[in-house]
């Protein structure tokens, strides 16, 4: 399935039914007054998450959406029925932001949640509302309201517990595939991963977590380049972040400190959260150059949480389990 997390759609709600002029004309009930109904409420547009979507992708086929609109009032005092509300279903995590202002209207982010984002037109009134003792025949009803309609953004941005940043190549994807179910294109090429990729990690009965691994960055991602500031988007929601940093890599150091730069690029608030850095494939390294890469200054005093690796299984448990941890501390 093509993975979306941007669209713009059209929404209207429906339109209040017309109040209705009318008189009662019955053969034995003269000057029988006004008798015409009230038109019915337009529908309302709502959103509902509905937790088996993981993406917008419906969204690309379908770009207008519309609620039913009242019926009109009738004779005898007949109230026209209430149009239909129209349910726009979304994936969990997708916030709602009005296209012209900008303003965030709704921010899907709980199971089952459910919005009312523009609420249909009231019904007009028929004239069997306005007689008075001067005026007994009224012979007028008004307008049902129009309702109102705009274009939405719609911007999926993923629920995980652990979001895995890393630049291509790092070892993301080995790594989600092994301590989760989640299946991900590997290869030895750079953007193997165009999509993120969730997988749920379980370390005992009844706990589990969710992982995310998000599309490698590259330095200049919070402009736009590579694929980082498609994706990076995803960071914002998780609650954990896990540093991988390629064994082989030139410079340790300064590929963390590009992934902390342009993190802090996009959003400062996303370095805050809390972390772990791994340094991955060692699997090929000695009892020495473990010790070296142990001790590697990454910069303001932080070093390395654990050196693993995917293919040999090196440390991976212990991974689980100290981001288990991580999550809790913050849940208490």
């Amino acid at each position: 399935m093509k993975f979306v997390d941007l669209a713009r759609i059209w929404i209207k709600a429906g339109d209040g039914g017309n109040g209705c002029v009318s008189f009662r004309r019955e053969k034995f009930v003269p000057k029988g007054g006004p008798d015409g109904g009230n038109g019915g409420r337009g529908g309302d547009v709502i959103f509902q998450v509905n937790p088996h979507l993981n993406t917008l992708l419906d969204f690309q086929f379908q770009r207008k959406f519309e609620a039913e609109n009242g019926a009109h009032g009738a004779k005898q005092k007949m109230t026209g029925r209430d149009g239909q509300d129209i349910v726009i279903e979304i994936p969990q995590g997708t916030i709602v932001r009005n296209s012209e202002t900008g303003e965030i209207i709704a921010d899907m982010s709980e199971p089952m949640q459910k919005t009312v984002v523009i609420k249909g037109g009231n019904g007009g009134f028929g004239n069997a509302e306005f007689p008075t003792s001067v005026n007994q025949a009224p012979r007028y009803a008004k307008p049902g309201l129009i309702g109102d309609s705009f274009y939405v953004e719609l911007e999926l941005k993923l629920l995980a517990d652990v979001g895995i940043v890393g630049f291509p190549n790092a070892g993301k994807s080995t790594l989600i595939s092994v301590i989760s179910s989640a299946k991900p294109k590997i290869a030895d090429y750079p953007f193997t991963t165009l999509i993120p990729n969730l997988g749920i990690v379980k370390v005992a009965d009844g706990k589990t977590y969710c992982v995310a691994d998000i599309p490698g960055l590259i330095e200049g991602a919070a402009e736009g380049k590579g694929l980082g500031h498609q994706f990076l988007r995803h960071v914002e929601r998780t609650s954990v972040l896990l540093f991988l940093i390629d064994a082989w890599s030139d410079d340790h150091r300064e590929e963390y400190e590009t992934l902390q730069k342009e993190l802090i690029q996009f959003n400062p608030e996303i370095v805050t959260k809390k972390s772990l850095i791994c340094i991955t494939k060692v699997d090929s390294f000695d009892s020495e150059l473990h010790e070296e890469l142990s001790n590697l200054d990454l910069g303001n005093g932080k070093k390395p949480d654990l050196l693993i690796s995917s293919v040999s299984g090196d440390n991976i448990e212990e991974l689980k389990w100290r981001l288990w941890d991580a999550i809790q501390t913050l849940q208490i």
